[in-house]
């Protein structure tokens, strides 16, 4: 193995979206840790990093979680394990009005398209403190039904667009498959990985990077556009038959 740190995006290229890491995959990781450091960066907010990541590889009794580099919100929080508890290194804090302002703004534009859906899973927009998320169908939708709301990505990406126009200082993209994400301006997983290399003191060549959504509309494509070596996949199972073949190298 040579990357001296392996990142990772989390929905759909560790675990299916909004669900734990696989057992399989949660053993491989344990295994990854045992070599180098692992960083995984998501839009999601620590709470579901602790569900869906450290409780997995708790039950594997992954060793190591030191190594282990968790980014919430695309990277505007930072947890390390110190001492065996999760702390936060820092955190990007929207203002009370930036937050209050996303809010209306993306509320106003969903149901003005026809996006506003009346069956849901959960709240629709969730304050992340650095991020505010619109969830389409809720935070706990269905893998399934989060599939069949917008397989083109169209809906998305409308969303996106006229929300964005309506808040010029602030930083609108499109999230997971469901989802829009607002953050301050350049505040995207570059940004989050940026900030990792210079706590380290890595460079971009030292680091490997997976992802599901490295296409140009992706939330992975600016970890690509900053020049760290990136690998594409499809979903889990794609990542761990790509990770076995790297720690065999």
């Amino acid at each position: 193995m040579s990357p001296k740190l392996v990142a990772f995006d989390l929905d759909d290229t560790l675990a299916p979206s909004k669900t734990r890491l696989p057992e399989p995959m949660a053993r491989i990781l344990s295994r990854l840790l045992d070599h180098t450091s692992v960083c995984v960066i998501s839009g999601g907010q620590f709470g579901q990093f602790r569900t869906q990541v450290v409780e997995a590889l708790d039950d594997v009794n992954a060793p190591h979680l030191d190594r282990l580099h968790l980014l919430p919100a695309c990277g505007t929080q930072y947890f390390r394990c110190v001492d065996g508890e999760w702390q936060r290194i820092y955190v990007e804090a929207l203002t009370e009005d930036e937050k209050s302002r996303a809010i209306d703004a993306v509320e106003t534009c969903a149901r003005n398209l026809g996006l506003w859906e009346e069956r849901t899973w959960g709240p629709r927009l969730e304050d992340r403190e650095s991020q505010i998320t619109f969830s389409a169908l809720g935070q706990q939708a269905p893998v399934d039904a989060k599939k069949a709301w917008d397989p083109s990505g169209e809906k998305k990406l409308k969303l996106r667009e006229v929300v964005a126009a309506k808040l010029p200082d602030l930083e609108v993209r499109a999230g997971g498959s469901t989802s829009v994400d607002i953050t301050r301006v350049g505040r995207d997983k570059s940004f989050g990985m940026g900030k990792l290399l210079a706590a380290t003191g890595l460079s971009k060549e030292d680091v490997l990077f997976y992802g599901d959504r490295l296409d140009e509309h992706g939330n992975d494509y600016p970890v690509k556009v900053m020049g760290i070596p990136c690998v594409a996949v499809t979903d889990w199972q794609d990542t761990a038959d790509k990770l076995e073949k790297l720690l065999s190298d």
